[in-house]
């Protein structure tokens, strides 16, 4: 009996229960993934997630929103407002759970998004910015912090059954 070794991907972190975030796996963690029984896998950047992670992601029968593609092609450029509501209303959707949240590094998009999330969860602005930076490292734009102080939550749809933490 051989024992199986999860290794989970980069910037991988619980934002709620049954919602992840990470950067783009390899193939060392598909098992990790696996365990997470995935129903909907929502990829922020703009070129399409590498080949093995998509055969990956085709076996587990898991549904793949691509939403990087609605904005810039320079993977410098911010989110857009319209990717973060079409985001958000994937998350607050019970329906797509178990589901993970990423980019390539699970870094700057990512956690605009997840930035979003915890505004509209009431979260204060330290708290926000605090988690951000520990997923940014080093690598922290000030714009993503910008936009998600300026991020007007008005603006997402609440459905009539959001999830438990909400």
């Amino acid at each position: 009996m051989s024992l199986q070794h999860l290794i989970p991907p980069l910037n991988y972190g619980m934002i709620e229960e049954d919602l992840y975030r990470s950067g783009q796996p390899n193939e060392l963690n598909f098992p990790f993934l696996e365990k997470l029984g995935l129903k909907t896998v929502v990829w922020l950047a703009p070129e399409e997630p590498n080949q093995r992670f998509l055969n990956f992601i085709d076996d587990q029968e898991i549904k793949l929103c691509h939403l990087g593609v609605i904005s810039s092609v320079n993977a410098w450029d911010p989110i857009t407002e319209e990717v973060v509501l079409e985001a958000l209303e994937l998350i607050l959707n019970p329906r797509n759970y178990p589901m993970i949240v990423m980019c390539n590094l699970g870094r700057h998009r990512t956690g605009t998004i997840v930035g979003c999330l915890r505004k509209l969860q009431r979260w204060n602005l330290t708290s926000i910015f605090e988690e951000y930076r520990r997923y940014a490292g080093p690598k922290v734009r000030v714009l993503n912090e910008q936009f998600i102080e300026l991020f007007d939550t008005d603006l997402v749809r609440v459905p009539v059954n959001p999830p438990k933490w909400l």
